[in-house]
């Protein structure tokens, strides 16, 4: 038990750190993820007004997404996350990892929302 308390303060302290220096505003709002073991979710939030603009996760499963895996249904999120926020007049954002390593899921997202015109 000591071992899974040390991990998530690691976990904590790493988030908090990335939350200091990643702030998004109305020009260049925050894209922030989340990421459990079965599902991925995002977000593109305007911290100056504490407002969610778009946001898209796997939760709503569509025939698109089904029958692949993580990795390709984190890519459709966030092609699906960047046309809606497209949508709300959001081309540029800062991208919030939320203290999970660049890698797998999380970078698959990312690419995914660059890839339909997203600029971070």
């Amino acid at each position: 038990m000591n071992s899974l308390k040390k991990k998530q303060a690691r976990q904590a302290r790493i988030k908090k750190g990335i939350r200091k220096r990643v702030r998004g505003t109305a020009e260049r709002p925050r894209l922030t993820v989340f990421r459990s073991n079965n599902e991925i979710y995002a977000q593109i939030i305007n911290d100056d007004e504490g407002h969610t603009i778009a946001s898209a996760s796997t939760l709503k499963k569509d025939s698109a997404a089904s029958g692949v895996n993580k990795v390709e249904e984190a890519k459709l999120i966030g092609k699906e996350l960047a046309k809606k926020a497209l949508e709300g007049n959001v081309t540029a954002v800062v991208f919030d990892r939320n203290g999970y390593l660049y890698h797998g899921r999380v970078k698959a997202l990312a690419d995914g929302a660059r890839e339909e015109g997203l600029i971070f």
